[in-house]
């Protein structure tokens, strides 16, 4: 193997650590999103622990496979996302998961583009 193949699989090893590490942390964010979503519900997050878990696990360097493979992180925050979403009642992340739909104001096309109350004059 010469220079050029070890740098190509340094620069494909280093792409897939970071695109792990992309996942992870955006599965990181979503739980934190869900946590809070739950808890301006009022919905009981009895489930605490799987929330400081899932995080500390991602964040404490003692892991099942070593931290540059993120893959077992991965796994622990997808099983803390499901566990904190199955006590969720489906309505709740629906309303979360789809953004309000914009509400119109009642003036025509025509008010807009001139400042006027109606249509443009000719």
């Amino acid at each position: 193997m010469d220079d050029r193949e070890l740098w190509v699989l340094l620069a494909l090893g280093a792409a897939a650590v970071a695109a792990m590490l992309a996942v992870a942390v955006t599965l990181a964010v979503r739980l934190v999103r869900t946590r809070r979503l739950l808890r301006r519900a009022g919905l009981p997050t009895g489930r605490r622990w799987v929330f400081w878990a899932a995080l500390a696990y991602l964040v404490l360097p003692t892991d099942l496979m070593p931290d540059p493979v993120y893959l077992d992180d991965i796994g622990v925050l997808l099983l803390a996302l499901r566990a904190l979403t199955s006590a969720a009642p489906p309505e709740v992340l629906l309303r979360a998961a789809v953004p309000a739909p914009h509400v119109r104001s009642g003036r025509s096309a025509g008010a807009r583009r001139t400042g006027r109350g109606g249509p443009p004059r000719s």
